[in-house]
């Protein structure tokens, strides 16, 4: 009764074009999941997130949900969840991935799935990590552990999407630390993050946790940018 009171005054709305949601969505209406730019690398074996990293990062597999583009309902999405504390789009984001990734073959072989972090003054001033959800959902789906305390962020970084790209990689040497190295020793370690751009971050996170012995990496990030 109380649940139906809220929904007359206060109904649920699509999180990329605020339309009311019908009884049978949640958090993105059928209309919206119809026009979101879906990739489909991981199923049609496409390496355009491997050569962001070319040269760089050696990735087993790499994937991203969506194209990402100025205006777009994907960065609708990526707002509502970084800086309007919709944390229900990181897990419906995570589910659909995580369906779709356990059933391409190119990702089995991951064991577990570890997030860019968040530095603690950032995670405290926004009050969680908005890749956190995605990834516990995308290890829930795939069967393998979730570990988010072997990898930190030890440097706090100004908000970066308008930087350029010389900049940020001068900016961003020794962003990341690892703890307890014995947890991620030997593993195939999934990756996961909201999006990919120059792949920076993900550069500093895969040089930091090849100090553990015998681990190599894949990559799943919820956008990519064209």
């Amino acid at each position: 009764m109380v649940k139906n009171l809220l929904n007359l005054f206060f109904p649920d709305v699509c999180e990329a074009c605020f339309q009311q949601l019908r009884d049978h969505e949640s958090v993105i209406c059928t209309s919206c999941r119809h026009q979101l730019p879906v990739t489909n690398f991981h199923f049609n074996g496409a390496d355009d997130v491997k050569k962001v990293l070319y040269g760089r990062v050696r990735l087993e597999a790499a994937t991203s949900l969506f194209h990402f583009a100025k205006k777009g309902l994907v960065q609708q999405l990526m707002h509502n969840l970084k800086y309007r504390g919709h944390q229900q789009i990181s897990q419906c984001l995570g589910e659909w991935l995580g369906s779709e990734l356990k059933a391409s073959q190119i990702f089995q072989e991951a064991e577990v799935v570890v997030p860019v972090p968040l530095h603690k003054k950032r995670r405290r001033k926004r009050g969680y990590n908005q890749v956190d959800l995605f990834g516990r959902a995308i290890a829930l789906a795939l069967d393998i552990p979730y570990e988010d305390k072997v990898l930190l962020k030890v440097k706090s970084t100004q908000t970066q999407v308008f930087k350029q790209r010389l900049k940020r990689w001068n900016q961003d040497d020794g962003l990341f630390s690892i703890r307890d190295q014995h947890t991620l020793k030997d593993k195939h370690i999934l990756i996961v993050d909201d999006i990919i751009t120059t792949g920076a971050t993900i550069e500093q996170c895969a040089t930091c946790l090849k100090q553990i012995e015998g681990v190599k990496f894949s990559l799943a990030t919820m956008a990519i940018t064209d």
